[in-house]
């Protein structure tokens, strides 16, 4: 919201609230808010004992974001000359809103709101009152106006009060919704006549007076009809505090709907294209029901959703559909769709809006495809700027798919942390039209989030090793793990990667004497932390265990990375049977970027510094 507060005839506490982490992926809690209202006759209880931590405690146990509250004083004497709304907001850690009715007892008293959120400006009008003068009171935020009232014991005090409610809800360019002890009952005259106006959202079977025992509900939480609700209601509930007050709270949970152009959080990325398919996956910003349309033109789409056990797999912000069943050589073209589910229930479900991406394409190779040509980045460390800069230096390249060959999301503290750097990654090198190659560095490994990274990736063979072709060209992907013994304090006894890697050794076995292995007319290997050169001071189990698998196998390239200095070794410089190449830091002045290409039987790797030089041309 705004930082704008304007307050007219009212006093509006302000709170020291820090800003919200703006790297973050809004899902449905942005757009979901908890309303209660509550009369708590100013923390005077069904006892005669006036305990404002006990009003305190049952709002703070529901949570909510809004709280219309009445029968407040404000430094009058039979209240000690407190600040009752105040200490309340204080007792919440909510921003307090007041409006005085009456003057009373040497101060006033009135009704207020507590919110989560600073208000962007707020207003009261008078409302009539024959025996005690009423106010309205007014409060805007970002998506609504949210208003709070007390009614009037008398009948037509209570039918003018609506009408002036009706007029200042049309006046409102966004969503209007009233809250307060209404005084009415649900079968009266004045709840009728509301209803005409007002779609009431609170459930008014539920009684809310008096609190020990109810018998009548005369609180209310209602919005003003619109031909087009921008919101659902998901719950409703009055809340069961007996003793606080002699009213209970009622409370009602809504979601706005999104809007189509807020439903996606990025463009899509593709991953694992093996075995005649290709995952698209991509992210919402609201739990929807997502599919995938292709084709081989944009007119003749097949549809494609992910099932499992007969059961679709939706109402999730993370969506991975598989496409199968392709041509190798041919061009597909793409679009995903997403469609927000705002209430899914067992025997209910409400959906709002469809968002539709545009196309995108991408083409498998065939198995004898000897050209192609593949970008490879590394220790990139959440660097926006060497990324993009990187990239201005080969995007006028022709490539096929991209590596990020690790320690790119490093130490990554929660999903959306990790979200929007892959979103920031897979935006820059296309990878909507490019598949993307994901592989772990020991930074990955690392923090809160970092066994989350799996479910943000679709790796080959669902490991994060494996190996893919691409044409006739095997590339092979290792996992070295940590570059700590598994018995480093830091570790906490949370990791066993010498069991990882101990599984590799069987992996890498079985993989250089398959056909499609020795068969092929390119081999590349790549992992993060080198197997050769640079050893770690010493401490590389890696190579102890796949160095003697390695020592006659014929690849062609070994790309590496994690040591944050470029290197070049020759074939047997350093016991190592094939050139190894090892990958720049997160500094643009030190970072590098590899284009790996092959031309028929020729492949080639230039390695680019940061300055646009090439500092490394190979011939394979």
């Amino acid at each position: 919201m705004k930082r704008i507060l304007i307050g007219l005839t009212l006093f509006i506490g302000m709170l020291p609230f820090s800003d919200v982490y703006s790297q973050r992926l809004g899902d449905a809690e942005d757009n979901t808010y908890r309303i209660m209202s509550y009369n708590f006759r100013n923390g005077k209880g069904l006892d005669n004992v006036t305990d404002l931590q006990r009003v305190a405690d049952a709002i703070n146990r529901m949570t909510p974001d809004v709280v219309a509250v009445q029968e407040v004083d404000s430094m009058t004497a039979r209240s000690g000359q407190r600040d009752v709304l105040r200490e309340l907001a204080n007792q919440t850690l909510m921003y307090p809103i007041y409006a005085p009715a009456i003057s009373y007892d040497g101060g006033k008293y009135g009704i207020g709101m507590l919110s989560k959120e600073k208000p962007l400006r707020s207003y009261s009008i008078p409302l009539p009152g024959r025996e005690e003068r009423r106010t309205l009171l007014v409060v805007e935020f970002d998506k609504f106006m949210m208003a709070c009232s007390h009614f009037s014991l008398n009948k037509e005090d209570r039918f003018t009060s609506v009408d002036l409610i009706r007029k200042e809800a049309e006046k409102a360019d966004k969503p209007f919704i009233i809250a307060g002890d209404l005084n009415a009952r649900p079968d009266s005259p004045v709840i009728e006549e509301l209803q005409k106006h007002f779609s009431i959202l609170s459930n008014p079977k539920q009684f809310t007076f008096p609190a020990n025992e109810p018998r009548e509900c005369i609180d209310y939480i209602a919005a003003y009809k619109t031909e087009n609700m921008p919101f659902t209601v998901l719950s409703s509930r009055v809340v069961e505090e007996p003793v606080a007050s002699d009213h209970r709270p009622v409370m009602v949970n809504i979601r706005f709907h999104a809007t189509q152009e807020n439903i996606f959080y990025a463009s899509p990325y593709l991953q694992n294209p093996v075995d005649g398919g290709i995952t698209v996956m991509w992210q919402t910003r609201v739990p929807a029901y997502s599919w995938v349309e292709y084709g081989t033109d944009t007119l003749h789409l097949k549809r494609e959703r992910t099932l499992v056990d007969g059961q679709v797999i939706c109402n999730d912000l993370h969506n991975k559909i598989r496409l199968s069943g392709l041509q190798p050589g041919q061009t597909y073209y793409y679009r995903v769709c997403s469609q927000e589910i705002l209430v899914y229930q067992a025997y209910k479900k409400v959906f709002g809006q469809t968002a539709t991406s545009p196309f995108y394409s991408f083409t498998l190779p065939e198995a004898d495809t000897k050209d192609f040509t593949a970008l490879v980045f590394n220790d990139i460390h959440k660097q926006e700027a060497t990324l993009k800069g990187l990239y201005n230096l080969v995007k006028d390249v022709d490539y096929d798919f991209v590596f990020f060959n690790g320690d790119c999301i490093d130490d990554p503290a929660n999903e959306k942390e990790a979200l929007f750097h892959i979103a920031m990654q897979c935006e820059t090198v296309g990878a909507a039209n490019r598949p993307v190659f994901y592989l772990r560095g020991n930074h990955e490994i690392r923090n809160a989030y970092s066994i989350g990274l799996r479910e943000l990736f679709d790796y080959v063979g669902d490991k994060t090793y494996g190996a893919f072709s691409w044409g006739d060209t095997r590339f092979v992907m290792l996992d070295c793990g940590e570059d700590k013994p598994d018995t480093t304090w830091v570790y906490y006894g949370l990791n066993d990667f010498t069991q990882l890697r101990e599984d590799q050794v069987g992996f890498l076995k079985e993989e250089l004497a398959s056909s499609v292995f020795t068969q092929a007319g390119k081999r590349v290997l790549v992992n993060h932390i080198p197997l050769y050169g640079n050893r770690m001071g010493g401490y590389q189990p890696s190579f102890a265990l796949w160095g003697s698998l390695l020592e006659k196998a014929p690849f062609d390239i070994n790309i590496s990375a994690h040591t944050h200095r470029h290197a070049y070794y020759a074939k047997g410089e350093v016991r190592n049977n094939f050139p190894v190449v090892v990958g720049g830091s997160q500094r643009l002045d030190t970072a590098t970027v590899m284009v790996l290409q092959k031309k028929g039987k020729e492949m080639t790797l230039q390695v680019w510094n940061g300055k646009g030089e090439i500092v490394y041309d190979l011939k394979l």
